[in-house]
């Protein structure tokens, strides 16, 4: 944030008047639809915050806000996230917000409804939650409503919630995308599968929207050609039995190409993949955790769509918290574009500032 940015340079920067800055920063008053993006867009751009520690410390008011998410330890996926809310607690803990995290099982619905009960006791003023368990997470929601709880998704969207905000990418457009990767430059026909592994896709809308957007990409192509799209629900613990189902897909000898839709499965794919070789077989996986880097590097995987974990987790803490410091209107969808890593961008992009 560059605090030497005042008022008069965003209005002189969107070429609009000092009082219509005013009004969008504290969200007072009538402004015209264009002006309030011109300053919107500078506000985004110059990272300008009004002097919230005047405002808000002087009141002696504190918002609690929890946030409830996957035990980072059982995936790095969710660690990255937990690395976006330790971000976001550095920005806002002296403007009077205390942040609260808590850990659910990964794999245990009864250790998502236990916190949830805890987080519904708490009486928070604002919940960010990865909704990993849809009907737990809606029996959940329904609560939070209740309350008058303002609450924040990230990673994947309940549409019908109706939360605060939702932060995150298109689902089912990263499901079309995987199978556009994973389709280039093939004039034959194949095999294409979509997995989904460590995971139940029968409780979890996000795995349900890739797979839409991944099988219609497929049905649209019309040139001729007849493809055999795949789903295999891989949510099992027991490795021996995993690794026999996937070996079985790869002996498909059509088999041009699969999208894994969990970023941890993508390592047992890429490991067996690397032992049995890839034979023209593509792979498309998601997140830039260390393993896929190694697989990524290695040319095991052959793109990564980084869904960007830990912005996720900051965006989704600083929507709840400009929305209870000054009641500013959060954006409902909140939707990170689809970043395609490969080896040849992979190094830039990791060492650039928005990692």
């Amino acid at each position: 944030m560059d605090k030497k940015i005042r008022i008069k340079d965003i209005a002189q920067m969107a070429q609009v008047s000092v009082g219509t800055v005013d009004r969008v920063i504290h969200n007072r008053g009538e402004v015209a639809k264009e002006s309030y993006s011109k300053v919107m867009a500078i506000l985004e751009k110059t990272g300008y915050k009004p002097n919230l520690i005047a405002k808000t410390l002087g009141s002696n008011k504190t918002y609690k806000i929890a946030a409830l998410m996957p035990n980072p330890e059982q995936d790095e996926y969710w660690n990255q996230s937990i690395e976006g809310i330790k971000q976001a607690k550095e920005e806002w803990t002296q403007y009077g917000v205390q942040l609260q995290t808590l850990y659910f099982d990964l794999y245990d619905k009864e250790s998502f409804i236990k916190l949830a009960e805890t987080v519904c006791e708490s009486n928070p003023d604002g919940v960010l939650m990865a909704p990993i368990f849809y009907n737990e997470a809606l029996h959940f929601i329904n609560t939070c409503k209740e309350k008058n709880i303002p609450f924040v998704l990230i990673n994947n969207n309940i549409e019908q919630a109706g939360p605060l905000s939702f932060v995150g990418q298109d689902l089912y457009q990263s499901g079309r995308v995987g199978a556009e990767l994973l389709h280039l430059n093939e004039k034959e026909n194949g095999t294409y599968a979509i997995l989904h592994i460590y995971d139940d896709i029968h409780n979890s809308t996000h795995l349900n929207e890739k797979e839409k957007g991944f099988k219609d990409y497929f049905v649209e192509q019309n040139n001729g050609h007849t493809y055999n799209v795949l789903s295999r629900d891989l949510n099992y613990t027991h490795e021996s039995t995993l690794e026999k189902e996937l070996s079985d897909l790869l002996n498909e000898s059509t088999l041009k190409g699969i999208l894994v839709t969990t970023s941890k499965g993508a390592y047992t794919v890429s490991k067996l993949l690397e032992k049995k070789g890839k034979n023209g077989v593509r792979l498309v996986a998601y997140d830039l955790l260390a393993e896929n880097l190694h697989y990524l590097n290695n040319g095991i995987i052959d793109f990564l769509i980084n869904q960007n974990s830990k912005r996720q987790a900051f965006v989704g803490i600083s929507q709840l918290s400009n929305h209870l410091l000054f009641k500013k209107q959060a954006t409902a969808s909140y939707l990170f574009p689809l970043e395609i890593i490969s080896r040849q961008n992979v190094n830039s992009y990791l060492n650039s500032k928005q990692h």
